[in-house]
């Protein structure tokens, strides 16, 4: 097998990953806080990480992070996991599945936007369209179709989900300054993020002691989203010779999230899902073209 067709099978199976992650979060939610859902995931997720430290012989640059790279670990481990997954949880929590996934996938363009201040990037036009076009189709699935009415909307959950795009887009653009192994650093975040989980847990009195369907559902969600989907995404991107045939495939991920969504958890996908969710996918196509050029 080609390095190429590799890669195909690593995006694929990252896609796969994702593509579950919206009915896992809502039926772990069943039995789980978002709190205690963060924290038995990001404990399955550094033993996934652990593991492949281990396989990659990564553990010699683990033990030699300066005290600079530590400190550094520690910001970036209070966006993710610990800020960005209690967000998303939490948002999960108070929305439809097919809303909370659809308005979280606009992160790509919130990440172009604040890297325009942080980074001091250009905005373009075409980044400019793209914006429009994106948010523009988070209205529309925030309202369910209803655009000039926020009378009954669940406004605490459509404002976390948008929340945890601006954490995640964060979280990335200070990333591009991190010189560890991707795995390395991943693998640090999560191991310094469950003492603050477990600050968090003590303070809002939430007990560690939950049913075992909870926990495993966490153990799949560390594991598959938070885990192994990254290191299939990382080996994809590595072996590909032509990155925009796997980065494609992340277009496949919303559509094969509905599916579950609608099997599994049963919910009635909205015309205004996909009609949102489809203007969200353009304005992302869009902000990937300007990105090209």
């Amino acid at each position: 097998m080609t390095n190429d067709k590799k890669a195909i099978w690593f995006g694929l199976a990252a896609v796969a990953c994702w593509s579950t992650v919206a009915t896992a979060f809502k039926l772990s939610l069943q039995y789980l806080s978002p709190v205690q859902l963060v924290f038995y995931a990001c404990v399955s997720s550094l033993v996934v990480l652990s593991i492949a430290v281990t396989i990659r012989k990564e553990w010699r640059a683990f033990f030699q992070m300066t005290l600079g790279q530590w400190r550094r670990s520690f910001i970036y481990a209070v966006l993710n996991p610990f800020l960005y997954y209690w967000v998303l949880f939490s948002a999960y929590d108070l929305l439809p599945a097919q809303q909370a996934q659809a308005i979280n996938y606009s992160w790509a363009l919130t990440m172009t936007l604040l890297a325009v201040p942080l980074l001091g990037h250009a905005l373009r036009w075409r980044d400019a369209v793209a914006a429009l076009v994106c948010y523009a189709g988070v209205v529309v699935v925030a309202t369910k179709g209803a655009l000039f009415s926020v009378q009954g909307l669940p406004l605490t959950g459509i404002g976390l989900a948008l929340l945890s795009t601006v954490l995640w887009a964060l979280y990335w653009i200070l990333n591009t300054k991190d010189q560890r192994s991707p795995v390395v650093g991943l693998m640090c975040n999560f191991l310094l993020s469950i003492p603050m989980v477990l600050v968090l847990c003590v303070w809002r009195d939430e007990s560690l002691f939950v049913p075992w369907q909870g926990i495993l559902g966490a153990i799949y969600i560390g594991a598959f989203e938070m885990g192994l989907a990254f290191l299939f995404w990382l080996m994809a991107m590595k072996l590909t010779s032509r990155t925009a045939s796997v980065a494609n495939l992340i277009y496949l991920s919303p559509l094969v999230s509905l599916v579950l969504i609608a099997l599994v958890l049963g919910e009635v996908i909205l015309p205004a899902t996909l009609v949102g969710l489809g203007m969200i996918m353009v304005g992302l196509i869009i902000q990937r073209q300007a990105s090209a050029r």
